[in-house]
């Protein structure tokens, strides 16, 4: 390929993107409701969990290691768990009862009353997604679901779910990781930083606090 069409290419695909994210803003309703409901089942000491297969995947690991850990400031560790995160679990579940129980079993183990079930897929047919916000459903747990293209068979089961308006996998993608740092932001909004030898938090964001600085040295 001459080196003009990959820089043709390249041009397309970021603009695709950015219109892609661009779209969201009309959405910011319901983001904000989303991030609400997160606040909430946070302040009642619930736990968040989230699933999502491939690409998707990865989008709940990083979630859910951004409220354990933190995203921008020195807050206080928030429970969540990835239900893509263990291996052994995964592995069990599937050879014992199949892939499409992978999620569904560890709701029914995991989950309580009053949590949360963060869910991403770019299609909204995946079996084992399907399970799972019918098993969280069925005990009293909230189901959001992040979609794209008419959101498949997944819309309609969640209490709120947000589709991204286009038929990519990539721009659906991007746009949920887009969705995913919006959150944090609320969510680190919502609860108070702790400080490191009296420096501001809001002054210091990730890697860029004192300590910080000396951990990279």
């Amino acid at each position: 390929m001459p080196h003009a069409a990959y820089r043709a290419n390249i041009s397309r695909s970021i603009l695709r993107s950015a219109e892609t994210i661009r779209r969201l803003e009309k959405q910011r309703l319901l983001i904000e409701k989303i991030g609400r409901l997160l606040i909430a089942t946070l302040r009642r000491g619930n736990k968040v969990m989230t699933a999502g297969n491939g690409g998707s995947a990865a989008e709940a690991l990083h979630m859910a290691e951004e409220l354990v850990g933190r995203f921008l400031f020195n807050r206080p560790s928030l429970p969540a768990v990835a239900l893509v995160a263990d291996p052994t679990a995964l592995t069990c579940i599937a050879n014992d009862f199949g892939y499409d129980e992978v999620f569904r079993r560890q709701v029914e183990g995991l989950g309580r009353p009053g949590d949360l079930i963060v869910i991403f897929s770019t299609s909204g047919n995946a079996e084992n997604l399907l399970r799972a916000a019918d098993a969280a459903r069925h005990r009293r747990i909230k189901v959001v679901s992040f979609l794209g293209r008419d959101g498949g068979r997944l819309a309609g089961m969640s209490d709120l779910e947000l589709i991204v308006p286009s038929d990519e996998t990539a721009r659906i993608q991007e746009a949920h990781q887009v969705l995913i740092h919006l959150l944090l932001e609320m969510v680190e909004e919502a609860f108070p930083a702790k400080t490191e030898a009296g420096a501001n938090p809001s002054r210091h964001p990730r890697g860029k606090t004192p300590a910080d600085q000396r951990r990279r040295r």
